[in-house]
């Protein structure tokens, strides 16, 4: 199940206090196509539901997170980087264990 795949999840926040937040999958970039557009501001997205939730100008709310907009639309989310080879990251620990 941890395994990375070629396909972002269902839904993504970029909210550390949100259970859909994943920090190994946001490391990879996950780009946000929106009706056909790129999207760059989403802060959040769920793809089964078809909205993305994108930042409101400057605005921030009595706490300080920026204010959002829901959109409905074809939501279509993609890797920008591919997947780091997992064999190649655990040679490289193993040697610095061994010094």
């Amino acid at each position: 199940m941890s395994e990375i795949t070629d396909t972002p999840p269902d839904r993504l926040s970029l909210d550390p206090r949100s259970p859909h937040f994943d920090e190994t999958k946001l490391r990879r970039g996950v780009g946000i196509r929106f009706n056909g557009n790129e999207k760059t501001n989403v802060e959040e997205y769920s793809v089964s539901e078809g909205w993305i939730k994108v930042a409101a100008g400057k605005s921030r709310d009595r706490y300080g997170n920026p204010m959002t907009i829901t959109l409905k639309g074809t939501v279509e989310p993609y890797y920008e980087r591919p997947a780091e080879d997992d064999a190649a990251a655990t040679d490289g620990s193993e040697d610095q264990d061994k010094e």
